[in-house]
């Protein structure tokens, strides 16, 4: 592993400050220099990659993945996929998600109850390309909640999309597996989805059943994250102390102040590639914008927006991560999500880009060596043709994603031509 250097970069350095220009050595998987301005490291000894005034930033990081997802339209279609196919279209994701610039990303559920793991350990030994990743459960489900696909008719749970409990000694030995595969988090179904008989702001998973896990996951150093819609789900996840939120629409304003007053302690990824694609653009799989469901979901969509504008106002982490890898939210348009931080949540482009960084090393579990262009953090960076803060909309564009880098080593190398002197907005 060669020590690289890049100069004439133009640093978006994920601290919240405005980009400068200066340069960034690589020595093994670590940023060993960080400068301002013209060269100051000797070039003799090092790889140098002339950035001719193009935006190098932290990696970014994807706060609600499903590898296993396979750009189906239906939770039956996922699930249903054998397993052998599986596998390689879960390594086959994770690759498309380090070309488009997610270093990292967080497991929000599995397919399969070990597909997480195993692309996990196989990127982590060099197997397979992808992104740093925390290995997720399947979604645990309450009988009846949301993933409980089981049709009446046919006892067989384990063709039920979510991994089904009842009761707590029925969740204490759910989590139990799970941990013995090897998970880094376990995901709970705390609400339900407006799509499925369990409606969003339904909240079928009892209180006993929550504190089972959380303490069985806990006890073992396992995290936990929720799908959680409903305000009381949200108040649950608060008060056991579940530290990644997905979605959080129906907050009310005392249950965000509550959130507020802990706000280092939890995450909350919204969703918003998912609220906005469902309503608007899965006509062709038969949710049309003007059927009760598209209808439905438009009215949560702003319900979202709303509440995460207000989150972001009280300094609550809110990061993208749009759950994608279904049919009409396909695996690699997840930097969609940034413009709908811009674009819907008010943010600026900076606050986006700090969302899907800093923020991201911070939900990694990594907040001191992850997410920012630092002196001894860990080398994950990205070279981008155009300047991002100007147009955030650029990241979503392969081509202007000039290079990938990732523990030191390129995934994508830079085609840096000596004559090359551009910034493309």
């Amino acid at each position: 592993m060669s020590n690289v250097l890049f100069t004439n970069v133009r640093i978006f350095d994920g601290t919240g400050e405005h980009p400068y220009t200066g340069e960034v050595l690589v020595q093994g998987n670590r940023i060993k220099h960080v400068g301002r301005g013209s060269r100051t490291v000797p070039v003799n000894g090092n790889t140098v990659i002339d950035g001719a005034g193009c935006t190098l930033m932290p990696g970014m990081t994807e706060a609600h993945t499903h590898f296993s997802w396979n750009n189906a339209a239906s939770l039956d279609a996922i699930f249903r996929m054998p397993p052998e196919e599986h596998t390689l279209l879960a390594a086959s994701s994770a690759k498309t998600y380090l070309d488009m610039g997610w270093t990292s990303c967080v497991g929000a559920a599995a397919a399969k109850p070990r597909l997480d793991v195993v692309i996990r350990n196989a990127i982590n030994s060099g197997q397979i390309p992808g992104p740093r990743y925390l290995a997720n459960s399947q979604e645990i489900a309450t009988m009846g909640g949301l993933g409980d696909t089981n049709p009446p008719h046919v006892d067989a749970p384990e063709m039920s999309f979510g991994w089904v409990v009842t009761g707590p000694e029925e969740m204490r030995k759910a989590v139990r597996m799970f941990i013995k595969y090897g998970v880094d988090l376990i995901k709970l179904n705390l609400s339900g989805e407006e799509m499925t008989d369990t409606k969003a702001q339904e909240t079928p998973m009892a209180e006993e059943e929550i504190v089972m896990a959380v303490t069985e996951a806990k006890r073992r150093g396992i995290r936990v994250c929720a799908h959680a819609r409903s305000d009381e789900s949200v108040r649950l996840c608060i008060k056991h102390g579940i530290e990644i939120i997905y979605h959080a629409s129906y907050c009310t304003d005392e249950t965000i102040d509550l959130l507020a007053q802990h706000k280092d302690k939890f995450f909350v990824a919204p969703g918003l590639g998912w609220l906005v694609n469902t309503a608007r653009n899965a006509g062709p799989f038969g949710i049309k914008p003007d059927s009760p469901l598209g209808i439905y979901y438009e009215r949560e969509l702003h319900i979202a927006i709303e509440t995460m504008r207000k989150m972001h106002r009280k300094g609550i982490r809110v990061l993208p991560g749009g759950d994608y890898g279904f049919a009409w939210t396909k695996h690699g348009a997840n930097a969609k999500d940034l413009e709908y931080f811009v674009d819907m949540l008010g943010m600026s482009p900076i606050e986006t880009l700090i969302a899907a960084t800093r923020y991201g090393g911070q939900i990694m579990g990594r907040p001191g060596e992850l997410g920012q262009i630092k002196t001894g953090y860990l080398a994950d960076m990205l070279l981008i043709d155009g300047d991002p803060v100007a147009n955030i909309r650029i990241l979503q564009d392969r081509n202007r994603i000039l290079a990938v880098m990732k523990d030191g080593e390129f995934f994508r190398s830079p085609d840096m031509q000596p004559s090359r002197a551009r910034v493309a907005v």
